[in-house]
Parts: C-alpha cells; sequence; structure tokens
C-alpha cells in the first residue's frame, strides 16, 4: 500500500522519528567549534614571527650576509656546489649504487651564484654610480687568478670583521674592487631592492622564492633563526612560511623519517627518503591486492566499532 495521504503525519504514519532542530544543533556545533579553537590557540598556538626577508637579513647581521655574498661570488658557497638541479658539480648528486635520479634529471633550474646572486643585481646598480661601475669593471676584467686572490683575502678579513655605522669593517690589505662591491651590494639589500630582484621572473604572480631562500640558505642567519624557533630537528612545531606555499603541513610526513636513524644519518638521505615515501605510497595504492594487508581490516574489524549502530540494526 503507497503512501498517497495528504499530510505528512499520515505519510510517515509508523516510521519512527527524532525531534530535531537544524538551526539549533547549527548554532551548538559552531559555539563549540569555536570555544575549542580558542582554548587550544591559547594552549598550543604556532608563532607568528614575522618573514625573514634578505632586508631583514641584511640589517640585523651585515657581517654574515658580506660573508655569504663573497662565497656566492667565489663559488664555495652550499648553492654552488650543490648540483642538479642547479648546477652540474661532480659528485654532489646523491645515489644509491647506480640509482642516480638527479643526475638523470639534469639541470632544471640553472643558477650561477656569483651572477645571479652577486655581479648581476649589482649591475642594476650601476647606472649613476660611477664608483660602482668602474670597481664592477675592474672585477669582471680581472683574470681568474686575481679574482681568486682578491676573494681568499678578503674572506679570511672577514672572519675578524666588525660594522661600524651599518657597514662591514676589515683590516687593511688587497682586496682590489671588493669593498665596494659590497659595500653597494649591502646597501642594496638594505632597502629591500635585492629581495625584489631576486624574486623577478617572467610570470605574473612573483611566488617563486627558489633564489632568495638558497641565498638565505647558505649563510648563518637563517639558520640561526631556525635553531631559536626550535625547528632544527629536535622539537616538533609548526609556524608560517615565506608566502602561501609549499607550506609545511604536508611536510611532516617526509621531515619525520629524517629525525631517526638510518636516515638521521645517511650521506643520502634526501633520495633515501624520497624513495622509502614512494613505497609506503605504492603500498597504500596497492592495499586492495594484497594478501596480507587486504585482510588486516577483517583481523581487525575496526569498521565494526565505527558503524556499530549499523551492525546491530542489522542484527536484530
Amino acid at each position: 500500500m503507497s503512501r498517497t495521504a495528504s499530510t505528512p503525519e499520515s505519510y510517515y504514519a509508523g516510521i519512527r522519528q527524532v525531534p530535531y532542530d537544524l538551526f539549533k544543533e547549527l548554532t551548538l556545533a559552531l559555539l563549540g567549534t569555536a570555544i575549542l579553537v580558542i582554548i587550544l590557540a591559547g594552549a598550543l598556538s604556532s608563532p607568528d614571527a614575522r618573514s625573514v626577508t634578505i632586508q631583514s637579513w641584511a640589517q640585523n647581521d651585515p657581517v654574515d650576509f658580506v660573508t655569504t655574498a663573497i662565497s656566492e661570488l667565489s663559488g664555495q658557497s652550499g648553492t654552488a656546489g650543490y648540483g642538479q638541479p642547479y648546477n652540474d658539480s661532480a659528485g654532489a648528486a646523491q645515489a644509491i649504487g647506480p640509482l642516480q635520479p638527479a643526475v638523470w634529471a639534469g639541470v632544471s633550474t640553472p643558477i650561477d651564484t656569483a651572477q645571479d646572486f652577486v655581479l648581476k643585481p649589482l649591475s642594476y646598480a650601476t647606472p649613476g654610480n660611477s664608483a660602482l661601475a668602474a670597481a664592477l669593471k675592474t672585477y669582471e676584467q680581472a683574470g681568474s687568478s686575481q679574482q681568486s686572490s682578491w676573494l681568499d683575502a678578503y674572506t679570511t678579513a672577514l672572519g675578524q670583521a666588525t660594522t661600524k655605522d651599518g657597514q662591514v669593517v676589515v683590516a687593511s690589505g688587497d682586496y682590489g674592487p671588493l669593498p665596494t662591491l659590497m659595500s653597494s651590494l649591502l646597501d642594496i639589500a638594505r632597502t629591500g631592492g635585492l629581495d625584489g630582484l631576486l624574486l623577478s621572473s617572467p610570470q605574473f604572480y612573483q611566488t617563486d622564492y627558489t633564489l632568495p631562500l638558497l641565498f638565505m640558505g647558505d649563510g648563518n642567519y637563517f639558520s640561526g633563526l631556525a635553531d631559536q624557533q626550535h625547528l632544527t630537528g629536535d622539537q616538533w612545531g609548526m609556524m608560517n612560511e615565506t608566502g602561501s606555499y609549499p607550506g609545511q603541513t604536508w611536510l611532516w610526513l617526509y621531515t619525520f623519517w629524517y629525525q631517526i636513524p638510518p636516515f638521521n644519518t645517511a650521506a643520502n638521505a634526501d633520495l633515501v627518503v624520497v624513495l622509502f615515501m614512494v613505497i609506503l605510497t605504492a603500498l597504500l595504492a596497492l592495499v586492495p591486492f594484497i594478501p596480507v594487508l587486504r585482510d588486516i581490516p577483517r583481523w581487525v574489524p575496526v569498521h565494526r566499532l565505527i558503524w556499530r549502530r549499523y551492525y546491530r540494526e542489522q542484527r536484530t
């Protein structure tokens, strides 16, 4: 017999119902969630530190900034010897036996640290600055042996450098045009100009932070801030990141493995962790086809606990 009655009461006759106020339930849910968020935010809040920029670096630690710039210019920085995908540094790519995916992929993001981090930004500042233009010309026209001599002497002097009136002061020596170049680069960085130059790209949205992050990562200032925020691996947590992505939430599963053996002592830890995650992802995708894994829900019936009401009704 079909329900063709015109009133809701007769239509739903015989069907068990319970009173339900959607507006009331929604209000209580939102209120409870808001209270919980406020409590957890007060007890477990993440630090909202200001974004680290090259400008703040140059203002707060000019000696480290200049020291890092010299290492970029001399090709002795971490980025200069990183290997693929930035350059072809011999033996830099991580490998597991014959497995060398970085070498196979090649250099996809070419970076010349001397040109990209120092010389090219300085060339943009030469108009109207004859002293800088002359110093830059002197350095570029000097032979490689002369450049190396200036760089070695200046790098050694920076070990005892001090600051005076915001400028880096080193002992007297034969540094060629390097003091002028570094002083100008420091001034550009302090105004925020170097941040803009390293972010410049043909894309409409300037969201590629590769160059500024690599430049800052080669210095000690950036790592020192990470240590102050307990982000070096000995304590877990979250904080805001530069820009809007890649973010930190989805990276936790990767960074977790770096904290435990044997990953935390492996020289090729990056490659090992990535391959391990590929294996775990493949296992997850193949769960329905792997005899032992696909039987776990049957052996450990957690789903029956979650859907206990359904199974109870089925039994009755």
